[in-house]
């Protein structure tokens, strides 16, 4: 709500160029190049040789010109990517987001509810869905304003993840409190979360932390361009493992309680 986001060209509009300078170049060499064509520069990484470059839409003759520029620090300069996105499609594509938490979370209610034959199974799961992406989104919120790290169409290919696996461990316990309760139907709603938890835990941790060391990995080996698409997966791993027992069934069972 303070520090809002630090959106990248996905979002706000401008252009994206990476390139591959041998001779490596620090960033004030390369400041000084977009500097002299009034350009600035509203974002800068390096991954050894690979430059990724971020700034206000250009045309083709300024972007010659910084080439040109660019190629006196480095003759064996190659471009590896050019992209420009105006605001409106930024615009468009945040609004196509919120459009299939919406859906996807109104399908979910209905499917998870239909198939428990209880429609607090689908809520639970809907608002442990969304207690994930809060997370997620809020961390990014805390990145961006520290690290500098960019919400982008990657971040929202992560948010949209998240909530398929947060959803996907929380109805894997919901099946086995169903399963549970007609076993041992003289058992309590507490007892049955308990029991279900219980028998569930150690498979939802062993194959989340087989995905945690996979994505830590890239976080710390990965490139620049995808670093920060590893650290949303990874914050949204860890949310979904533990809200499936510490949010989703605590509120099963406020709504049993209240009933």
């Amino acid at each position: 709500m303070f520090w809002k986001f630090k959106p990248s060209v996905d979002f706000s509009g401008g252009s994206v160029w990476e390139l591959n300078l041998p001779s490596q170049p620090d960033r004030p060499k390369i400041d000084q190049v977009f500097t002299s064509q009034n350009i600035k520069l509203s974002s800068f990484s390096q991954n050894q040789t690979v430059y990724l470059l971020k700034f206000e839409n250009i045309t083709s003759d300024q972007k010659v010109s910084l080439q040109q520029q660019l190629q006196k620090l480095d003759p064996d300069l190659k471009e590896q990517r050019f992209e420009t996105l105006g605001p409106l499609l930024g615009r468009e594509l945040l609004k196509k987001t919120i459009y299939a938490i919406v859906l996807a979370s109104l399908f979910l209610l209905v499917f998870i509810g239909t198939r428990f034959h209880d429609f607090t199974f689908g809520l639970s799961a809907i608002l442990a869905m969304l207690h994930d992406a809060l997370i997620l989104v809020g961390s990014f919120s805390i990145l961006g304003r520290f690290f500098n790290a960019e919400v982008d169409s990657l971040f929202v290919t992560a948010l949209l993840t998240t909530l398929s696996a947060s959803v996907h461990d929380t109805v894997v316990t919901f099946d086995r409190i169903r399963e549970l309760k007609r076993q041992l139907s003289k058992l309590n709603w507490v007892e049955l979360a308990n029991a279900a938890i219980t028998e569930t835990i150690v498979r939802s941790l062993n194959n989340s932390m087989t995905i945690i060391f996979m994505l830590t990995s890239l976080v710390v080996l990965g490139g620049a361009t995808t670093r920060w698409f590893a650290v949303a997966l990874l914050i949204g791993v860890i949310c979904g493992t533990y809200s499936s027992f510490a949010v989703a069934i605590p509120l099963v069972l406020f709504w049993k309680r209240k009933k």
